[in-house]
C-alpha cells in the first residue's frame, strides 16, 4: 500500500459508519445508530434493510460468502461460510442475504468446549449479530461479528459475558458520574493490546513436530548465544521480517485495525506489534484478527509465526499487555490531570481500580491462567504470579498522604537537561514503567501485564470490568449511607478508607525479587503459580455470586467455564506428553542409535588394527548411558500420561498433570537435551536452537 493510498484504503474492507450512512435510508440509519449507541433492540424490518445494504457492499468488494464470526471457549475465532447464492427455477441464481440471516445463525454447539452445557446429542446453538462491532471482509467472505449461545440461552463464547460486563460497568459508572453532576451518553472501556510473537523460518517449523502440534519446542539444548548481548531489542529489523511487517500493516489497515508500533523484542526472533486504543470489545476483536493475519502472512515470506507464550527455553517468552482505561463521552476517567491530588473524580476511580484488583486478585489470576502462560509467569521477562498494583512516584505520595490524612503535592513533570545544547530538553513522565508489575498505572491507564500472548483478552477484561462495576456500586451505597456528610467530604472519606483498606496490594518495587515473594506472603497476597492452583477459585461461591450479581455469568455458565478451562489444561499437557513420546521413539532414539552405532563401529575397527580410541570409547559410553536414561524416562512418561487420562475429575486430573506428568516431561527433556550436546549435527533429526533463533 503506497503511502499516499493509506488514507484511501484504510478501513476499505470494513462496513463502516460512512458506508451505512451512504447506503441506508436516513430513518434506517438513525435507528441502527440507536441500536449501536444505546443498545436498543433491532427490528427485523431494519435488519432486512441493513442486510441488503451490507450484501451489496460486500458483493462490490468481491465477496461471495458470508459467515457469523464468533469466539468460542477455545479462545480463538470460528466461522462457517454460506454463499449468497439463491437458485431460481430458470437455472440462474439470485444473490440474496436476509435480515434473519444477518441477525441469527446456527452452528453446532456441542462440538466446541462447553463445560457440559451441551451434550453431543444436543447440537443446536445460535450465533447472534453484534451490531456494535462492524462487519468486515476477509478472504472474500463477509464476516459478521456475533455472540454464541446455546439452545437454552447460555453463553458459550468469550464475547457474550464481555458485552454483559460492559453493560454492567456502564450502568454503575453512570451512577457515580451522576453524583459528580455529569450525565454522559456512553461510558465505554478502551483497550490497546500489545502483541508479542516469534518469527522463525518455515522450513525449521515444519521439521519440528513439537512446534506444529504444541506451538512450542518440547526439546532443545541451550544455544551458544541467547539474548545476553541485548542487541536484538529495538535493533535493525531483518529485510524479510520488515517486508512481512509492511504487509501486516497494509492488511490490518484495510480492516480498520489501527496498528501503529512495530519493533524487535528482547529475545532473538521475537517481535511486537501495538495498536492505537479502541473501544474494549472492538479492540479484542481486532486483536484476534491480528493474530490470525500474523500467522497467515508469515507464510508469504517463508516464515512461521509462533504466538505461544514460551516457544523456546532460555530466552524470553511472549505476553500480551492489556492497556485498559474507562471513558465517558470521550473523557478518560483515569486521566489524573495536572494536579491529581485535587482531582477528586480521578482519585475516586483510582481507588476503584486498586480495590477491584485486591478484592478479585484470585479471579484476575485465573483469567490469565493457561498451560502456556505457566511457563512464562514468574520468569525474568514476565510479572510474577503474585498480583500487585504499581502507582509510581507521582501517585504513591498522594495515596500515602491520603491514608495519613495529610496533604501531598504530586511531582511536577521535571525537565531533563541532556547537557548538549543542540539537543532539546525533554519532560520526564510522572510515572515510570515498572516492567515487573502485573498491574501498573502508566499515565492515564492501567497495564495488565500478566496476559499470555495467545489468549483472548475477553477473559481478564470480563473480571476487570465487573470488579470496577462492583466498586462503583459500593461507592454509591457509601455516599447514600453517609448522607450526613456533604458529597465531596463523603467521597474523599471513601477514597481514604479504600486506599487504607487495600494498601497491601500497592507495591512499587522489584516484583522479580525473592524478597518480594516473602513480603507478599506476609501481606496475605495470593501466589498461585500454576493453572491448577489458579482455576478452582472460579467456582468459589463468593465469586459465582459476584458474577451473577451483575448479570455477567450465571452459576451454570461460570461452572461450565471452569470445567472447560480445566479440561483444556489437561488436554494440552496430554498432547505435549504424547508428542514427546512420539518424537523420542521415532526421531531421537533412532538418531542416537545410528550415531552411537557408527562410533562403536569405529572403536571396533581401530581395535582390530591395534589403535587405541579413548575419545570414541568415552563418547559411545556416554551415549549408551544417555540412551538408556531416555528409554526409561520415555516409558515412565508414557505410562504416567496414560494414567492421567483415566482420571475423571477435572481438578484431580489437572493436579496430577502438574505434580506427576510435567516433572516426568522435564526429566525426559533434560535427558534428550544432554544427548543433543554431544550428538553429531548431521545425525540430529530436528533443527537446533542455534539454527532456529539465528537466521539471515
Amino acid at each position: 500500500m503506497a503511502t499516499d493510498k493509506v488514507s484511501e484504503e484504510y478501513g476499505s474492507l470494513v462496513f463502516t459508519d460512512a458506508d451505512m450512512q451512504q447506503r441506508l435510508p436516513k430513518p434506517t440509519y438513525k435507528e441502527l445508530r440507536r441500536v449501536i449507541d444505546e443498545g436498543k433492540d433491532i427490528d427485523l424490518d431494519i435488519a432486512n434493510e441493513v442486510a441488503h445494504a451490507m450484501k451489496e457492499w460486500a458483493l462490490e468488494k468481491g465477496a461471495t460468502h458470508f459467515t457469523h464470526w464468533f469466539q468460542p471457549l477455545t479462545g480463538i475465532t470460528s466461522e462457517k461460510h454460506d454463499s449468497f447464492i439463491n437458485p431460481k427455477s430458470d437455472g440462474t441464481v439470485l444473490m440474496a442475504f436476509s435480515g434473519k440471516e444477518l441477525v441469527q445463525g446456527e452452528p453446532d454447539a456441542s462440538s466446541f468446549p462447553n463445560g457440559g452445557l451441551r451434550a453431543t446429542f444436543e447440537a443446536r446453538g445460535y450465533t447472534v449479530w453484534d451490531p456494535m462491532s462492524p462487519a468486515f471482509i476477509k478472504d472474500e467472505v463477509l464476516c459478521i461479528p456475533t455472540a454464541f449461545i446455546s439452545y437454552t440461552g447460555e453463553a458459550l463464547d468469550k464475547k457474550t459475558p464481555l458485552l454483559r460486563s460492559e453493560v454492567a460497568l456502564e450502568e454503575q459508572t453512570k451512577r457515580v458520574l451522576a453524583l459528580f453532576g455529569k450525565e454522559p451518553r456512553r461510558v465505554v472501556t478502551t483497550c490497546g493490546p500489545e502483541q508479542e510473537y516469534f518469527l522463525i523460518q518455515e522450513d525449521d517449523y515444519k521439521a519440528r513436530p513439537d512446534l506444529i502440534l504444541c506451538g512450542r519446542t518440547l526439546f532443545g539444548c541451550e544455544p551458544a548465544k541467547g539474548q545476553e548481548l541485548e542487541e536484538h531489542y529495538f535493533g535493525a529489523i531483518r529485510p524479510s521480517v520488515n517486508a512481512f511487517m509492511k504487509e501486516v500493516d497494509d492488511e490490518l489497515w484495510k480492516l480498520g485495525i489501527p496498528v501503529r508500533t512495530k519493533h524487535n523484542e528482547v529475545a532473538p526472533c521475537q517481535h511486537e506489534l501495538a495498536p492505537i486504543f479502541e473501544q474494549g470489545p472492538l479492540a479484542i476483536d481486532d486483536n484476534l484478527l491480528t493474530m490470525e493475519k500474523l500467522k497467515l502472512l508469515a507464510t508469504h515470506y517463508g516464515l512461521a509465526c509462533l504466538e505461544h507464550e514460551k516457544p523456546f527455553e532460555y530466552v524470553n517468552g511472549s505476553g500480551k499487555h492489556d492497556n485498559w482505561s474507562l471513558s465517558a463521552d470521550g473523557e478518560n476517567l483515569l486521566e489524573p490531570g495536572d494536579d491529581p491530588e485535587d482531582n477528586l473524580q480521578f482519585l475516586v476511580f483510582l481507588a476503584f481500580l486498586v480495590a477491584a484488583v485486591d478484592d478479585h486478585a484470585d479471579l484476575l489470576r485465573a483469567s490469565v491462567a493457561s498451560a502456556g502462560n505457566d511457563h512464562r509467569l514468574g520468569a525474568n521477562e514476565a510479572p510474577p504470579a503474585i498480583i500487585s498494583v504499581f502507582l509510581g512516584d507521582a501517585l504513591t505520595p498522594v495515596v500515602e498522604a491520603l491514608i495519613k490524612k495529610e496533604h501531598a503535592e504530586s511531582h511536577d513533570r521535571e525537565r531533563v537537561d541532556l547537557g548538549v545544547p543542540a539537543l532539546p530538553d525533554i519532560l520526564r513522565d510522572n510515572t515510570d514503567r515498572n516492567r515487573t508489575s502485573p498491574f501498573a498505572f502508566t499515565g492515564n491507564k492501567f497495564e495488565f501485564r500478566m496476559c499470555g500472548s495467545q489468549q483472548n483478552l475477553s477473559d481478564p477484561n470480563i473480571i476487570l470490568n465487573t470488579a470496577v462495576a462492583e466498586q462503583c456500586d459500593r461507592f454509591c451505597s457509601y455516599v447514600e449511607t453517609h448522607g450526613d456528610l456533604e458529597f465531596m467530604a463523603a467521597a474523599l472519606q471513601f477514597v481514604r478508607h479504600t486506599f487504607r483498606d487495600h494498601q497491601r496490594i500497592l507495591f512499587d518495587g522489584n516484583g522479580y525479587s525473592q524478597a518480594w515473594e516473602q513480603e507478599a506472603e506476609g501481606r496475605g497476597l495470593l501466589n498461585n503459580k500454576t493453572t491448577p492452583d489458579a482455576l478452582p477459585c472460579m467456582v468459589d461461591p463468593k465469586n459465582i455470586a459476584f458474577l451473577e450479581r451483575y448479570g455477567v455469568l450465571t452459576e451454570t455458565e461460570t461452572r461450565a467455564r471452569y470445567v472447560a478451562q480445566a479440561e483444556q489444561y489437561a488436554k494440552l499437557i496430554n498432547i505435549e506428553a504424547n508428542t514427546m513420546v512420539y518424537m523420542v521413539r521415532h526421531m531421537y532414539l533412532p538418531a542416537l542409535f545410528d550415531y552411537s552405532g557408527d562410533i562403536a563401529t569405529s572403536v571396533a575397527t581401530k581395535a582390530e588394527i591395534g589403535i587405541e580410541s579413548r575419545a570414541e570409547r568415552e563418547v559411545v559410553t556416554t551415549l549408551t548411558g544417555g540412551i538408556n536414561e531416555i528409554y526409561s524416562a520415555v516409558a515412565a512418561l508414557d505410562e504416567d500420561n496414560r494414567h492421567a487420562q483415566s482420571i475423571e475429575d477435572c481438578r484431580e486430573q489437572d493436579d496430577y498433570y502438574r505434580d506427576s506428568v510435567i516433572p516426568k516431561m522435564v526429566t525426559l527433556r533434560a535427558a534428550v537435551d544432554a544427548m543433543e550436546m554431544i550428538c553429531g549435527t548431521d545425525y540430529w533429526p530436528v533443527p537446533s536452537y542455534n539454527k532456529m533463533l539465528f537466521y539471515v
